[in-house]
């Protein structure tokens, strides 16, 4: 009988030097994903780390972080990662015009998507949605959020970010509106990922270890005599 050939093999290549790279959680490739312009997204690495965005195997970067908004920030993640980026671009400290100007920006210089943080009002939502042509994510951090209001207002995908309550969010959000996209943040555990996943989730927002915990064994063994 004539042996079967496996398909499914997948080929990994890497290089001397090229072979130590950040990994995603393998079970983040249970999510089905989010399809945006032909390309499915499945993990998103939650950093503004340009050393870890290089030498990661994410499907995505989601591009937030503690402080308004800049342009100079978002082109050099855009042009230093090898795969799609998510902006952020404000809707807490940073709102109004200047959101949706960083909006236009940032979809100019490349992004696959712009975020917006949870205090943003619905009407700043809305014109953020009409100016730009690149999908609009909104934050979602508590269960009393108007999800259908949100979606009225031009929200094209939800970001889930509850801390601990993540996954019974997603799961509220996902029998209410079962064909919104959602992001989630999946936790540091195979488990909360995989629970966050069976919840509803579609992709999932992994926060990696900073480089000074991946440096840490590095200099261990280089330590040694």
């Amino acid at each position: 009988m004539e042996e079967q050939i496996d398909k499914k093999k997948i080929p990994y290549i890497t290089t001397k030097l090229r072979h130590n790279i950040l990994e995603m959680p393998p079970v983040i490739r249970e999510a089905s994903g989010i399809v945006i312009f032909g390309r499915r997204i499945k993990s998103l690495v939650f950093t503004t780390d340009i050393a870890i965005i290089r030498n990661c195997d994410a499907d995505a970067v989601f591009a937030v972080y503690p402080f308004t908004p800049q342009q100079a920030i978002s082109k050099a993640i855009i042009e230093a990662s090898y795969t799609p980026v998510f902006c952020g671009v404000g809707g807490g400290t940073t709102s109004g015009l200047r959101t949706v100007g960083l909006a236009k920006d940032v979809e100019s210089l490349g992004a696959m998507g712009v975020v917006l943080n949870s205090p943003i009002t619905n009407p700043n939502l809305l014109a953020v949605s009409k100016v730009v042509d690149i999908p609009v994510i909104i934050t979602v951090t508590s269960p009393e959020t108007d999800i259908s209001s949100r979606i009225r207002h031009g929200a094209t995908i939800l970001n889930v970010a509850a801390g601990a309550n993540t996954a019974s969010l997603v799961a509220k959000i996902r029998q209410e509106h079962p064909d919104i996209p959602i992001m989630a943040s999946g936790g540091k555990s195979e488990e909360s990922i995989r629970a966050t996943i069976e919840a509803g989730a579609n992709a999932i927002t992994y926060t990696p270890p900073t480089t000074a915990e991946l440096f840490k064994s590095m200099m261990q063994k280089y330590r040694e005599p």
